[in-house]
Formats: structure tokens, C-alpha cells, sequence
């Protein structure tokens, strides 16, 4: 790597007393206004409801002032943060700041900040607290099954827990990856200063902030029954905790928009010089084809959202039998958006793994345009699949054989994913350090999920399985044993970089050991609950079933413990002992770990030029004496 054209000028740092930044737009700012807004929605939703709009004065279940409470709170939340600063600014004819916070110590990580480094920090913070709230969900989840009838919560209670859980892991890790290491590390392999669009990439975050609390306060309005999906007709006959779902998943949805609208627009325009599109590291392939099924799929969810809302709301009739609608129309639309979503969650892990293994093996990406190929045929492929999760729905039978056929043929390009990581390992020399450890997990994990995907992608095993925990355990062994270890993975690898400290080692092979162990324990037996026909979303089942329930709860409770490990490696490590960690502590060639730590707000001194192979580990070391070669990225 070379690096030519002169810096820009650096931001003079900003010194404004505490007083002012208190007063000023922040996080308790958003909080007060937030506040403010979600009653001022109620009050006019109860001035302008009345028996046609669902009011039911008895149980004062007002989905209009709900709805509207939601949405004026948000509105406050976000103007509190300061993000009307700077379009009113313009409209007025004054000067507006191009620098928000982006050297105002601590105070810039609790509101709106144009930094990405600050802004994927965030995200790491604020995904991992809602990921423990949905892991908690689980535990009770699995209380609750240690007994072949109800005894910790009633049954419906028992389904908001399902469903807050499935909800929350779904919707938050949308960006579990992009959120924190691609805003964080795709300027900088793509050797950018910034994000196209900085404040929309500050508005992704505290969009999915406040959709995470909205959908947490669920509880407070009883819940929702339909799980994850939201299906009609149980959608329109819930309780108002249906709303809470409704406004989470649009806003999520608004913020993955957003989201891959500005990774797209930054991969594409704002590369530095020499970095062709052969030339980009494959985790940032691996983000570029995520952001398209981002921008494609993401307005489906929030049309089809904003299509129930007005069910709920004004009596429309776009899924209501009585009304001429149909639930049917639901599900295709769901499933437009959710099946290709299921990618959303796993090309990212692609990215990581493909990214990390050159590293660790010390050897170049076997097959690196083959890798490339396989994510955009992916995400191609997605949107091709979606009615194979409708098999038990009533689907007419002519269309069954296309979309087995088009189930199956996606399983190729996701097989070049998994060729190429078997070449790169082979004959590697391979370091077994943390990040690795993920990612060969991953190779097990992901080929469990990928074999048993197969029984659900042919009607005739899909219909004795759908709806039982055979489903749940390929889905956990897909997403969880993929995303999530490869999230892992990122952690312990780049959050060095991101920080300037290191993890405990010890503690970090415990959680993976602890954590690998546990996960297959847990899942594994799922496989056999669902041959013996456990359904899902119930916690009365068969008493012959208690046995390998118990298993899987003890099982999960050891999951859930290393996640505690975890947690108290963090803040042990990056709190308490704060040992700073090696310059390069992998020896990885990337961009990313060419750079000062802590990395600079305009991120290089100078615009890199890229001349080289982006894994270039196998090229000879040059001979004593003689000039090192520059570093390739």
C-alpha cells in the first residue's frame, strides 16, 4: 500500500463546559422530549379515537393513541438527540455544523455524532444490552419447558416471552454486523475518511435504540401472541402489545433502509485510488450484498407494518376475511422480506469468517472470486425462496415444485461459501488463537444447519416438521451457530482495534469452550424433540418428551453462563485492568490494522493508494538486507 494527495485540515477540538453539553442536544435531552412526545401522541390519540377507531373505554385499549404515542415519542427522542439541528439550520440560512461531537470526549458516545468509529461503538454497546435481554427471554423460555405443563407463566404469557425473544434476536441483529464493525471498518479498508452519509448513519443506531425499548415496554400492554412472523388474523384480534411489535419492526426495518442505503453509496463511491472492485477485502463483499437485500427487502416490511397499523387502527381491510382481505396476502409479504432477511443474518457471518481465515491460516483466500460470486448469487437466489416457509399454508401445489427447486439451487452459491473456507484451511498454518476458534465452530455449526435445511426445503418432510422444534433447531443452528459465533469472532479480533485493549485470554477460551459445548447440547437434541413431534409456541407438551426437555434447559442455563463469562471478560478486561493490546496483535496485512490506535477522526493522514492483493500472505518475506515491501491490504 502507497499513499499519495495531502491530508485535509483536522477539526479544531471543541471545548464547550459541562454546563452547556448537559443543556444541550444529548441523551437526557432525547429522553425528556421522548418522554414529552409519547404522552402528547396519547393525549390526541384519545381526543380524535372513538368506537370506530377499536377504542374500548373498559380496557383502554386505544391502538390510535398508542400508535401515536409511539411515534411522537420517537419523533422527540430523535429531536432531542439533535437531529433537526441541522436541516432547520439550512432551511434558516445559517452555517451548520459538519462536526458533531467528533472530538468531544465520552459526551460524544450519548447522542448524535458524525464519527463511524464512535458510531459502530455504539452499536456494539447497544445491540449486546438488548442481546442479553433477549438471551433472559430465552432462559425463561427454557424455565418454563423444564415442566411438561404451565408452572412459571400462563400460556399466553408464555407466547409474549417466545415472541419478544424471536423478535428482538431477529430485529436487533439485522445490524448485529453491520451496525458495529461495518460502520466501524468499511471506510477504512475501502481507505474513505467518513461514511457517505454520516448523519444518517448516526440515525440508523437510535432508530434501532428506541425500537429495542418499544418493543421491551411490549409488557406493559400484555404482549402479542403471533411469535416473531406477526401473522394475520391473530395480528388484528391481539392486545394493544401488538402495536409495540408493529412500531419495533418498522423502525427496524426504516433503519436497515437506511442503513444499506449508505453502505451501498459508500462502497461504490468512495473508494480510494487503486481499490477496484477485485481489490476489496471480502468482508466488505460481504456487506455490499447484505445492503442490497437491505434496500430491496426492508420497504416491504415497514409497507406491510404500516398496512396492519391501519387495520388495527381505522378498520382498512388489507387482511381482514370480512373486509375482503386476506391473511394470506400477509404471510407472502412477510416472508418477501423475511426470508431474505434470514440472509441479512448470515452473509455478514460470511464475511467475518472469509475475512479472519487468511489471518489464521496464514495463506491467501482460496477462491476469492468464487467467495464473491457465492454472496451475490445468494442474494440473488433470496428473494426467490420466500413461499417455501407457506407449504402448510394453503399454497396451490403447482407453484410447490419451483420453490423446492429454488430452495435447493440457493444451497450452491452457499456452497462456494463453504468450499472456499475449506481451501483456505487447507494445508494452512493454522494459529488456534480466540477469533479462529469461532470460526472453525462456525464450520461445524453452519454444515449442521445447512444439511438439516434440506428436510424443510421439500414439501413432503417440511409438512411433518414445520411446526415443530425440528425447525427451531435448524434455524438456531443457521443463525446462532453462524452469526452469532462469527459475531464472536469479530469481537475478540477487532474490538482490540477499536478499543486499544485486550481481552483476558483465559477467560475468552472458556466462554468459546463453555459456549460451543453447551450450544450443540442444547440444539442438537431439538432435532429429536421434533421427530417425536413437539410443536412450537406451546408449553404443554408430551410427558414422555421431560427427559430431553431437561437436557435442553440444563443445557441452555450453561449457554446462557457463557454468556457471563463473556460479560464479565469485557468489563474486567476493557473497565477494570485495561491492558492495552499490541499494535497488530494478529500480524494481519489489512488496512485496518495499518493504522494508529485509536484510529484518527478522518481516519489517514493521507488518502491510501492500494497496489496489491488483498491477502497476499503467501508471498515470500524479502531477503535480509533488503527493503521491505509495502504492506499489501
Amino acid at each position: 500500500m502507497s499513499t499519495t494527495t495531502a491530508s485535509a485540515s483536522a477539526p479544531q477540538p471543541t471545548h464547550r463546559p459541562l454546563w452547556r453539553r448537559a443543556l444541550g442536544f444529548n441523551l437526557l435531552t432525547a429522553v425528556l422530549l421522548g418522554v414529552g412526545g409519547y404522552y402528547l401522541g396519547w393525549f390526541i390519540g384519545h381526543q380524535i379515537s372513538g368506537p370506530s377507531f377499536n377504542y374500548e373505554s373498559a380496557t383502554d385499549e386505544n391502538d390510535v393513541a398508542l400508535l401515536l404515542a409511539y411515534f411522537f415519542g420517537v419523533v422527540g427522542f430523535l429531536i432531542g438527540l439533535g437531529f433537526a439541528n441541522y436541516p432547520l439550520s439550512r432551511l434558516l440560512g445559517r452555517p451548520a455544523s459538519l462536526r458533531e461531537k467528533e472530538q468531544e470526549g465520552i459526551g460524544r458516545y450519548f447522542g448524535l455524532c458524525t464519527d463511524h468509529k464512535v458510531v459502530g461503538l455504539q452499536y456494539l454497546v447497544g445491540i449486546g444490552v438488548f442481546f442479553f435481554i433477549g438471551g433472559l427471554n430465552a432462559m425463561l423460555i427454557r424455565t418454563e419447558l423444564l415442566h411438561d405443563t404451565p408452572t412459571v407463566v400462563g400460556p399466553n404469557q408464555y407466547l409474549s416471552l417466545v415472541g419478544m425473544h424471536g423478535t428482538m434476536m431477529m430485529g436487533m441483529f439485522t445490524s448485529g454486523v453491520l451496525g458495529p464493525f461495518a460502520n466501524y471498518f468499511v471506510p477504512i479498508m475501502i481507505g474513505a475518511r467518513r461514511m457517505a452519509f454520516p448523519r444518517i448513519e448516526s440515525l440508523t443506531f437510535w432508530l434501532l435504540m428506541a425500537a429495542g425499548f418499544i418493543l421491551t415496554s411490549t409488557i406493559f400492554f400484555g404482549g402479542f401472541p403471533t411469535g416473531w412472523t406477526g401473522y394475520e388474523p391473530l395480528n388484528d384480534q391481539a392486545v394493544i402489545g401488538m402495536d409495540s411489535y408493529i412500531c419495533f419492526f418498522a423502525l427496524v426495518g426504516v433503519s436497515m433502509c437506511l442503513l444499506g442505503v449508505n453502505m451501498l453509496a459508500t462502497i461504490m463511491t468512495m473508494r480510494a485510488p487503486g481499490m477496484t472492485w477485485s481489490r476489496l477485502p471480502i468482508f466488505v463483499w460481504s456487506v455490499f450484498a447484505t445492503a442490497v437485500i437491505l434496500v430491496l427487502a426492508a420497504p416491504v416490511l415497514v409497507a406491510t407494518l404500516l398496512m396492519a397499523s391501519l387495520d388495527r387502527t381505522i378498520d382498512t381491510s388489507f387482511f381482514i376475511v370480512g373486509g375482503g382481505g386476506s391473511p394470506y396476502l400477509f404471510e407472502n409479504l412477510f416472508w418477501f422480506f423475511g426470508h431474505p432477511e434470514v440472509y441479512v443474518l448470515a452473509l455478514p457471518g460470511f464475511g467475518i469468517l472469509l475475512e479472519l481465515l487468511p489471518v489464521f491460516a496464514r495463506k491467501p483466500l482460496w477462491g476469492y472470486r468464487l467467495a464473491v460470486s457465492g454472496m451475490l448469487g445468494v442474494t440473488l437466489l433470496s428473494f426467490f425462496v420466500w413461499q417455501h416457509h407457506l407449504f402448510v399454508s394453503g399454497i396451490n401445489a403447482d407453484l410447490r415444485p419451483f420453490y423446492m427447486l429454488s430452495t435447493e439451487i440457493i444451497s450452491i452459491p452457499t456452497g462456494f461459501i463453504f468450499l472456499c473456507v475449506m481451501g483456505t484451511l487447507w494445508k494452512g498454518r493454522i494459529s488456534f488463537a480466540v477469533p479462529m476458534l469461532f470460526c472453525l465452530a462456525w464450520v461445524f455449526n453452519f454444515l449442521i444447519g445447512g444439511l438439516s435445511g434440506v428436510f424443510l426445503s421439500d414439501a413432503p418432510s417440511d409438512t411433518g416438521t414445520h411446526g415443530s422444534f425440528f425447525v427451531m433447531a435448524h434455524f438456531h443452528y443457521t443463525i446462532m451457530g453462524g452469526l452469532i459465533f462469527t459475531f464472536f469472532a469479530a469481537i475478540y479480533y477487532w474490538v482490540p482495534k477499536m478499543t486499544g485493549l485486550r481481552f483476558n485470554e483465559s477467560l475468552a477460551k472458556w466462554h468459546f469452550w463453555l459456549m460451543f459445548i453447551s450450544f450443540n447440547s442444547t440444539f442438537l437434541p431439538l432435532f429429536a424433540l421434533g421427530m417425536k413431534g413437539m410443536p412450537r409456541r406451546v408449553s404443554s407438551y408430551a410427558p414422555n418428551l421431560v427427559g430431553l426437555n431437561v437436557w435442553v434447559s440444563i443445557s441452555a442455563f450453561v449457554l446462557g453462563f457463557s454468556m457471563l463469562i463473556f460479560l464479565f471478560n469485557a468489563v474486567y478486561s476493557l473497565i477494570f485492568v485495561r491492558e492495552p493490546a499490541a499494535a497488530n496483535p494478529w500480524h494481519s496485512k489489512s488496512i485496518e490494522w495499518q493504522t494508529p490506535t485509536p484510529v484518527p477522526v478522518h481516519n489517514f493522514e493521507q488518502i491510501p493508494v492500494f497496489d496489491a492483493d488483498p491477502y497476499d500472505y503467501g508471498t515470500p518475506l524479502p531477503l535480509a538486507g533488503t527493503q521491505a515491501a509495502p504492506a499489501g491490504t
